[in-house]
């Protein structure tokens, strides 16, 4: 197994606000898939595999990067800015797709899963490039922190 890959990732319970169950589902499934299967190298270092804490502060998305022995390796800070609309898009988008799910018919509910993932995609692909200073993940990866990206920011 690659050393460039996240160990672990915790979220700073301080940073998250009461989710909804289909939040809460979400934000579980997507720190199972990321412990399963990652790519995350922090430019720079070869300490890995790392432990990431994600939390919020002043705003901004803070990214706690620690080795297996929970010695820090970095500390970073990454501007929202980019990101906020795209987060609110999404949150509006899957709050439909849970209604749909419940009142509308198949196609329907295809429909606005698909426009829910083209927005997911997308908004993994800025999020790789707001990171793509300090640290290099793939796609997925980026995908499923931007899921977590989510849960925090209902907060700040």
């Amino acid at each position: 197994m690659s050393e460039d890959r996240l160990a672990d990732v915790l979220l700073d319970e301080a940073s998250l606000a009461p989710a909804s169950p289909n939040a809460e589902h979400e934000r579980r499934i997507a720190l199972f898939d990321l412990k399963e299967s990652n790519a995350f190298i922090v430019l720079g270092e070869a300490r890995g595999p790392y432990v990431l804490t994600l939390s919020m502060h002043e705003g901004r998305l803070a990214l706690d990067v620690a080795d297996k022995g929970g010695t820090r390796v970095c500390l970073h800070h990454v501007a929202l800015s980019a990101l906020r609309k795209m987060i609110k898009d999404y949150a509006m988008i899957c709050d439909s797709y849970h209604t749909a799910i419940r009142n509308s018919s198949p196609s329907q509910i295809e429909a606005i899963d698909m426009g829910r993932r083209g927005l997911h995609n997308e908004a993994a692909e800025v999020l790789q490039m707001a990171l793509a200073d300090r640290f290099d993940v793939d796609l997925e990866t980026a995908r499923r922190l931007f899921t977590l990206v989510c849960a925090l920011h209902v907060r700040g």
